[in-house]
Protein backbone atom coordinates (compact mmCIF):
# COMPACT_ATOMS: atom_id res chain seq x y z
CA UNK A 1 0.00 0.00 0.00
CA UNK A 2 1.17 3.59 -0.79
CA UNK A 3 1.97 5.85 2.39
CA UNK A 4 -1.10 6.79 3.71
CA UNK A 5 -1.44 11.06 4.82
CA UNK A 6 -2.07 11.52 8.01
CA UNK A 7 -3.54 14.38 10.07
CA UNK A 8 0.41 15.91 10.05
CA UNK A 9 0.43 16.04 6.20
CA UNK A 10 -2.40 18.23 6.06
CA UNK A 11 -0.08 21.40 7.25
CA UNK A 12 -0.93 24.24 9.07
CA UNK A 13 -4.95 24.14 10.07
CA UNK A 14 -5.38 27.17 11.44
CA UNK A 15 -8.78 28.67 10.32
CA UNK A 16 -9.45 25.95 7.87
CA UNK A 17 -12.92 24.16 7.82
CA UNK A 18 -12.23 20.43 8.22
CA UNK A 19 -14.92 18.01 8.12
CA UNK A 20 -14.57 14.87 10.03
CA UNK A 21 -15.89 11.11 9.23
CA UNK A 22 -16.29 9.58 12.39
CA UNK A 23 -18.10 6.39 13.33
CA UNK A 24 -20.54 7.54 16.15
CA UNK A 25 -22.68 3.95 15.58
CA UNK A 26 -23.15 4.17 19.11
CA UNK A 27 -25.85 1.15 20.85
CA UNK A 28 -28.63 3.29 22.23
CA UNK A 29 -31.51 2.15 24.62
CA UNK A 30 -34.22 4.22 25.09
CA UNK A 31 -32.56 7.74 23.24
CA UNK A 32 -29.89 7.01 25.72
CA UNK A 33 -26.43 5.72 24.75
CA UNK A 34 -25.35 2.33 26.04
CA UNK A 35 -21.58 2.78 25.48
CA UNK A 36 -20.06 6.08 24.43
CA UNK A 37 -16.28 4.29 23.58
CA UNK A 38 -16.54 5.14 20.19
CA UNK A 39 -17.15 8.34 20.94
CA UNK A 40 -13.75 8.60 23.03
CA UNK A 41 -12.04 7.00 20.73
CA UNK A 42 -12.52 9.91 18.31
CA UNK A 43 -11.25 12.21 20.73
CA UNK A 44 -7.70 12.19 20.16
CA UNK A 45 -8.16 13.03 16.41
CA UNK A 46 -10.62 15.63 17.47
CA UNK A 47 -8.42 17.55 19.88
CA UNK A 48 -5.39 17.57 17.68
CA UNK A 49 -7.58 19.48 14.99
CA UNK A 50 -8.93 21.94 17.48
CA UNK A 51 -5.43 22.17 19.44
CA UNK A 52 -4.25 23.57 15.60
CA UNK A 53 -6.75 26.05 15.22
CA UNK A 54 -9.32 24.19 12.90
CA UNK A 55 -12.97 24.52 12.64
CA UNK A 56 -14.17 20.83 12.91
CA UNK A 57 -17.22 19.20 11.52
CA UNK A 58 -18.08 15.77 12.70
CA UNK A 59 -20.16 13.30 10.83
CA UNK A 60 -21.25 10.17 11.26
CA UNK A 61 -23.98 7.42 10.65
CA UNK A 62 -26.56 5.61 13.07
CA UNK A 63 -28.35 2.84 12.55
CA UNK A 64 -29.91 1.87 9.62
CA UNK A 65 -32.52 4.33 9.27
CA UNK A 66 -32.99 3.29 5.57
CA UNK A 67 -32.58 6.96 3.62
CA UNK A 68 -35.23 8.02 5.56
CA UNK A 69 -35.65 10.51 9.01
CA UNK A 70 -35.94 8.54 11.70
CA UNK A 71 -35.95 9.94 15.03
CA UNK A 72 -35.07 6.67 16.29
CA UNK A 73 -31.91 7.24 14.72
CA UNK A 74 -31.38 10.51 15.82
CA UNK A 75 -28.27 11.87 16.18
CA UNK A 76 -28.72 14.32 19.29
CA UNK A 77 -27.67 11.88 22.48
CA UNK A 78 -24.44 11.68 20.59
CA UNK A 79 -24.24 15.45 19.82
CA UNK A 80 -25.18 15.99 23.47
CA UNK A 81 -22.52 13.59 24.67
CA UNK A 82 -19.71 14.67 22.47
CA UNK A 83 -19.86 18.28 23.48
CA UNK A 84 -20.12 17.50 27.29
CA UNK A 85 -16.48 15.65 25.91
CA UNK A 86 -15.01 18.58 23.59
CA UNK A 87 -17.52 21.65 22.79
CA UNK A 88 -15.71 23.38 20.32
CA UNK A 89 -16.69 20.55 17.64
CA UNK A 90 -19.96 20.63 15.58
CA UNK A 91 -21.83 17.36 14.59
CA UNK A 92 -23.76 16.58 12.22
CA UNK A 93 -27.27 14.93 11.85
CA UNK A 94 -27.39 10.87 10.88
CA UNK A 95 -25.60 10.70 7.12
CA UNK A 96 -28.35 7.96 6.73
CA UNK A 97 -31.23 10.45 6.61
CA UNK A 98 -30.11 10.63 3.11
CA UNK A 99 -30.20 7.86 0.81
CA UNK A 100 -27.31 9.82 -1.26
CA UNK A 101 -25.12 8.39 1.43
CA UNK A 102 -25.67 4.78 1.23
CA UNK A 103 -25.96 5.07 -3.00
CA UNK A 104 -22.58 7.40 -2.81
CA UNK A 105 -24.77 10.37 -4.44
CA UNK A 106 -22.27 12.85 -5.93
CA UNK A 107 -24.58 15.53 -5.33
CA UNK A 108 -25.14 14.41 -1.70
CA UNK A 109 -21.08 14.85 -1.56
CA UNK A 110 -21.44 18.48 -3.41
CA UNK A 111 -23.47 19.40 -0.27
CA UNK A 112 -21.34 17.12 2.26
CA UNK A 113 -18.17 19.27 1.38
CA UNK A 114 -19.52 22.94 1.12
CA UNK A 115 -17.62 25.18 2.84
CA UNK A 116 -14.91 22.80 4.11
CA UNK A 117 -11.04 22.54 3.58
CA UNK A 118 -10.20 19.55 4.48
CA UNK A 119 -11.77 16.27 5.28
CA UNK A 120 -10.08 13.49 7.79
CA UNK A 121 -11.88 10.04 7.83
CA UNK A 122 -10.99 8.22 11.25
CA UNK A 123 -14.49 6.06 10.85
CA UNK A 124 -12.42 2.29 10.28
CA UNK A 125 -15.46 0.37 10.82
CA UNK A 126 -17.36 1.97 8.01
CA UNK A 127 -14.13 2.18 5.63
CA UNK A 128 -14.79 -0.93 4.06
CA UNK A 129 -18.05 0.45 2.68
CA UNK A 130 -17.86 2.49 -0.70
CA UNK A 131 -20.11 5.41 1.12
CA UNK A 132 -20.64 8.98 0.08
CA UNK A 133 -18.54 10.21 3.02
CA UNK A 134 -16.50 7.58 3.26
CA UNK A 135 -14.70 7.65 -0.65
CA UNK A 136 -16.55 11.12 -1.64
CA UNK A 137 -14.94 13.64 0.11
CA UNK A 138 -11.11 12.75 -0.78
CA UNK A 139 -12.12 13.15 -4.49
CA UNK A 140 -11.76 16.86 -4.00
CA UNK A 141 -10.04 17.97 -0.51
CA UNK A 142 -7.07 17.18 0.59
CA UNK A 143 -7.60 14.51 3.06
CA UNK A 144 -5.51 12.15 5.95
CA UNK A 145 -6.22 9.78 8.03
CA UNK A 146 -7.38 9.92 11.71
CA UNK A 147 -5.55 8.94 14.61
CA UNK A 148 -7.74 5.77 15.08
CA UNK A 149 -8.12 4.45 11.42
CA UNK A 150 -3.95 5.10 11.37
CA UNK A 151 -3.66 2.80 14.50
CA UNK A 152 -6.10 0.48 12.84
CA UNK A 153 -4.32 -0.14 9.38
CA UNK A 154 -0.69 -0.16 11.29
CA UNK A 155 -1.44 -2.77 13.43
CA UNK A 156 -3.75 -5.17 11.28
CA UNK A 157 -1.29 -4.54 8.06
CA UNK A 158 1.08 -4.92 10.28
CA UNK A 159 0.34 -8.61 11.35
CA UNK A 160 -0.93 -9.29 8.31
CA UNK A 161 2.48 -8.63 6.63
CA UNK A 162 5.42 -9.15 9.29
CA UNK A 163 3.90 -10.88 11.96
CA UNK A 164 5.98 -12.22 14.78
CA UNK A 165 5.71 -16.02 15.27
CA UNK A 166 4.44 -18.48 15.96
CA UNK A 167 1.26 -16.55 14.35
CA UNK A 168 -2.24 -18.17 15.40
CA UNK A 169 -5.58 -16.94 14.15
CA UNK A 170 -8.71 -18.03 15.70
CA UNK A 171 -12.21 -17.57 13.64
CA UNK A 172 -15.34 -18.42 14.92
CA UNK A 173 -19.06 -16.78 14.08
CA UNK A 174 -21.67 -18.90 12.53
CA UNK A 175 -20.77 -19.05 8.48
CA UNK A 176 -17.84 -20.20 6.70
CA UNK A 177 -19.05 -18.18 3.82
CA UNK A 178 -18.59 -15.21 5.24
CA UNK A 179 -15.01 -15.94 5.56
CA UNK A 180 -13.91 -17.55 2.84
CA UNK A 181 -11.69 -15.03 1.50
CA UNK A 182 -9.96 -14.32 5.39
CA UNK A 183 -9.14 -18.06 5.52
CA UNK A 184 -7.58 -18.12 2.37
CA UNK A 185 -5.34 -15.32 3.20
CA UNK A 186 -4.58 -16.16 6.59
CA UNK A 187 -3.54 -19.90 5.60
CA UNK A 188 -0.59 -17.86 3.76
CA UNK A 189 0.94 -16.38 7.01
CA UNK A 190 -0.71 -18.16 9.78
CA UNK A 191 1.55 -21.01 11.29
CA UNK A 192 -1.57 -22.23 12.75
CA UNK A 193 -5.93 -21.65 11.76
CA UNK A 194 -8.48 -22.85 14.55
CA UNK A 195 -11.80 -22.82 14.28
CA UNK A 196 -14.26 -22.50 16.26
CA UNK A 197 -18.42 -21.09 16.48
CA UNK A 198 -20.91 -22.00 14.38
CA UNK A 199 -18.62 -22.15 11.55
CA UNK A 200 -16.99 -25.31 12.70
CA UNK A 201 -19.40 -27.67 11.89
CA UNK A 202 -19.06 -27.65 8.51
CA UNK A 203 -15.83 -28.63 8.42
CA UNK A 204 -16.71 -31.60 11.11
CA UNK A 205 -19.15 -32.76 8.58
CA UNK A 206 -16.63 -32.70 5.69
CA UNK A 207 -14.83 -35.07 7.75
CA UNK A 208 -17.59 -37.58 7.78
CA UNK A 209 -18.59 -36.45 11.66
CA UNK A 210 -21.79 -36.38 13.11
CA UNK A 211 -23.29 -32.94 14.04
CA UNK A 212 -27.02 -33.28 14.63
CA UNK A 213 -28.77 -30.21 14.53
CA UNK A 214 -25.70 -28.12 14.99
CA UNK A 215 -25.11 -24.96 12.11
CA UNK A 216 -24.42 -26.85 8.75
CA UNK A 217 -23.92 -24.52 5.43
CA UNK A 218 -24.11 -27.31 3.06
CA UNK A 219 -23.04 -25.16 0.11
CA UNK A 220 -19.51 -25.18 1.63
CA UNK A 221 -19.25 -28.75 2.33
CA UNK A 222 -16.75 -28.93 -0.45
CA UNK A 223 -14.73 -26.26 0.47
CA UNK A 224 -13.93 -27.57 3.71
CA UNK A 225 -13.50 -30.69 2.21
CA UNK A 226 -10.52 -29.69 -0.18
CA UNK A 227 -9.26 -27.48 2.55
CA UNK A 228 -8.97 -29.95 5.01
CA UNK A 229 -7.66 -32.24 1.95
CA UNK A 230 -4.65 -29.66 0.99
CA UNK A 231 -2.82 -29.74 4.30
CA UNK A 232 -3.38 -26.35 5.44
CA UNK A 233 -2.65 -25.89 9.51
CA UNK A 234 -5.71 -26.05 10.53
CA UNK A 235 -7.12 -27.04 13.88
CA UNK A 236 -10.61 -28.14 14.95
CA UNK A 237 -12.86 -28.46 18.16
CA UNK A 238 -12.95 -32.17 19.15
CA UNK A 239 -15.35 -31.65 21.75
CA UNK A 240 -18.51 -29.56 22.59
CA UNK A 241 -21.18 -27.73 24.74
CA UNK A 242 -24.60 -28.80 23.49
CA UNK A 243 -28.55 -28.83 24.26
CA UNK A 244 -30.81 -30.96 23.17
CA UNK A 245 -34.02 -29.67 21.25
CA UNK A 246 -36.02 -28.99 24.19
CA UNK A 247 -34.11 -26.28 25.16
CA UNK A 248 -33.87 -22.52 23.65
CA UNK A 249 -30.91 -20.51 23.59
CA UNK A 250 -30.89 -17.53 26.10
CA UNK A 251 -33.59 -18.83 27.97
CA UNK A 252 -32.75 -20.99 30.94
CA UNK A 253 -36.49 -20.88 32.57
CA UNK A 254 -37.31 -23.03 29.20
CA UNK A 255 -35.59 -26.34 30.53
CA UNK A 256 -33.05 -28.72 28.25
CA UNK A 257 -30.47 -31.01 29.34
CA UNK A 258 -27.05 -28.96 28.66
CA UNK A 259 -24.33 -32.26 27.77
CA UNK A 260 -20.62 -32.36 27.19
CA UNK A 261 -20.02 -34.43 23.70
CA UNK A 262 -17.41 -35.31 21.63
CA UNK A 263 -17.16 -34.07 18.39
CA UNK A 264 -19.97 -36.54 17.00
CA UNK A 265 -23.03 -35.23 18.16
CA UNK A 266 -26.12 -37.40 17.61
CA UNK A 267 -29.69 -36.10 16.64
CA UNK A 268 -31.40 -34.10 18.34
CA UNK A 269 -28.39 -31.90 19.91
CA UNK A 270 -26.93 -28.66 19.12
CA UNK A 271 -23.15 -27.67 19.73
CA UNK A 272 -23.48 -24.51 21.22
CA UNK A 273 -19.94 -23.92 22.37
CA UNK A 274 -16.25 -25.54 22.05
CA UNK A 275 -16.02 -28.22 25.05
CA UNK A 276 -13.40 -27.89 27.90
CA UNK A 277 -11.15 -29.83 25.97
CA UNK A 278 -10.63 -28.33 22.86
CA UNK A 279 -10.49 -24.66 24.93
CA UNK A 280 -7.47 -25.77 26.85
CA UNK A 281 -5.81 -27.48 23.41
CA UNK A 282 -6.86 -23.88 22.03
CA UNK A 283 -5.56 -22.07 25.13
CA UNK A 284 -2.02 -23.89 24.83
CA UNK A 285 -1.40 -22.86 21.34
CA UNK A 286 -2.07 -19.38 22.20
CA UNK A 287 0.55 -19.44 25.34
CA UNK A 288 2.86 -20.36 22.80
CA UNK A 289 2.48 -17.78 20.66
CA UNK A 290 4.10 -14.62 19.55
CA UNK A 291 0.86 -13.06 17.63
CA UNK A 292 -2.73 -13.75 17.99
CA UNK A 293 -5.36 -12.53 15.94
CA UNK A 294 -9.04 -13.42 16.94
CA UNK A 295 -12.32 -12.82 15.26
CA UNK A 296 -15.71 -14.67 16.07
CA UNK A 297 -16.61 -16.27 19.76
CA UNK A 298 -16.38 -19.77 20.30
CA UNK A 299 -20.07 -20.36 21.07
CA UNK A 300 -22.81 -18.35 21.86
CA UNK A 301 -20.93 -16.26 24.36
CA UNK A 302 -24.35 -14.36 25.46
CA UNK A 303 -25.96 -17.59 26.99
CA UNK A 304 -23.57 -18.25 29.93
CA UNK A 305 -24.28 -21.74 29.58
CA UNK A 306 -22.25 -21.57 26.26
CA UNK A 307 -19.88 -18.96 27.48
CA UNK A 308 -16.36 -20.84 29.19
CA UNK A 309 -14.91 -21.65 25.29
CA UNK A 310 -15.02 -18.00 24.66
CA UNK A 311 -14.18 -16.96 27.74
CA UNK A 312 -11.08 -19.33 28.18
CA UNK A 313 -9.77 -17.97 24.72
CA UNK A 314 -10.10 -14.10 26.11
CA UNK A 315 -8.47 -14.64 29.03
CA UNK A 316 -5.28 -16.96 27.72
CA UNK A 317 -4.74 -14.04 25.07
CA UNK A 318 -4.94 -11.38 28.18
CA UNK A 319 -2.66 -13.63 30.17
CA UNK A 320 0.13 -13.89 27.32
CA UNK A 321 2.29 -11.19 28.06
CA UNK A 322 5.06 -12.34 25.27
CA UNK A 323 2.25 -12.05 22.28
CA UNK A 324 0.81 -9.44 20.65
CA UNK A 325 -3.02 -9.71 20.72
CA UNK A 326 -5.51 -8.61 18.31
CA UNK A 327 -9.17 -8.84 18.65
CA UNK A 328 -10.73 -8.15 15.42
CA UNK A 329 -13.93 -6.20 16.64
CA UNK A 330 -17.55 -7.63 15.94
CA UNK A 331 -18.75 -9.88 18.72
CA UNK A 332 -15.36 -10.58 20.03
CA UNK A 333 -14.46 -7.08 20.95
CA UNK A 334 -17.96 -7.31 22.93
CA UNK A 335 -16.94 -10.87 24.59
CA UNK A 336 -13.39 -9.59 25.90
CA UNK A 337 -15.25 -6.56 26.72
CA UNK A 338 -17.84 -8.50 28.99
CA UNK A 339 -15.82 -11.27 30.57
CA UNK A 340 -13.58 -7.88 31.41
CA UNK A 341 -9.95 -8.67 29.43
CA UNK A 342 -10.38 -6.19 26.60
CA UNK A 343 -7.89 -3.52 28.04
CA UNK A 344 -5.96 -6.55 28.45
CA UNK A 345 -5.41 -7.09 24.92
CA UNK A 346 -2.60 -5.37 23.12
CA UNK A 347 -5.43 -3.94 19.86
CA UNK A 348 -9.39 -4.09 20.27
CA UNK A 349 -10.21 -3.27 16.90
CA UNK A 350 -13.34 -0.97 16.47
CA UNK A 351 -14.32 -2.79 12.88
CA UNK A 352 -15.39 -6.50 12.57
CA UNK A 353 -16.04 -6.33 8.78
CA UNK A 354 -13.67 -3.87 7.87
CA UNK A 355 -10.26 -5.75 10.42
CA UNK A 356 -11.35 -8.88 8.41
CA UNK A 357 -11.45 -7.27 4.97
CA UNK A 358 -8.34 -5.25 5.65
CA UNK A 359 -6.60 -8.65 6.36
CA UNK A 360 -8.03 -10.18 3.35
CA UNK A 361 -7.37 -7.55 1.02
CA UNK A 362 -5.12 -5.34 2.56
CA UNK A 363 -7.04 -2.39 1.59
CA UNK A 364 -10.35 -0.96 1.98
CA UNK A 365 -12.36 1.80 0.04
CA UNK A 366 -11.86 4.11 2.46
CA UNK A 367 -8.16 3.66 2.63
CA UNK A 368 -7.63 3.77 -0.90
CA UNK A 369 -9.79 7.23 -1.80
CA UNK A 370 -7.33 8.39 1.06
CA UNK A 371 -3.95 7.53 -0.71
CA UNK A 372 -4.95 8.69 -3.87
CA UNK A 373 -5.87 12.16 -2.41
CA UNK A 374 -2.20 12.32 -1.34
CA UNK A 375 -2.35 14.21 -5.26
CA UNK A 376 -4.72 17.02 -3.44
CA UNK A 377 -1.91 17.81 0.16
Amino acid sequence: MNHLPTLEDLGDLKGKNVLVRADFNVPLSGGEIRDDLRIKEALPTLKYLVKHGANVTVCSHLGRPKGTVDSNFSIEPVRKRLWELLPEVGLLENLRFDAGEEANDPDFVKNLISGQDLFVNDAFGASHRSHASIVGPPQFLPSAAGRLLAKEVDVLLGIREKPRRPFVALLGGSKVSDKLGVIDALLEVVDKLVIGGGMCFTFLKAQGNQIGSSLLEESQLQFCENLLASGAPILLPHDFTTMDSDGRIGDLSAGGVVRQMGKNIPDGWMGLDIGPGSAAAFGEIISNAKTVLWNGPMGVFEDERFSAGTRHIAQTMAENKSCFTVVGGGDSAAAAKEFGFAERMDHVSTGGGASLELIEKGDLPGIAALTESRRLI
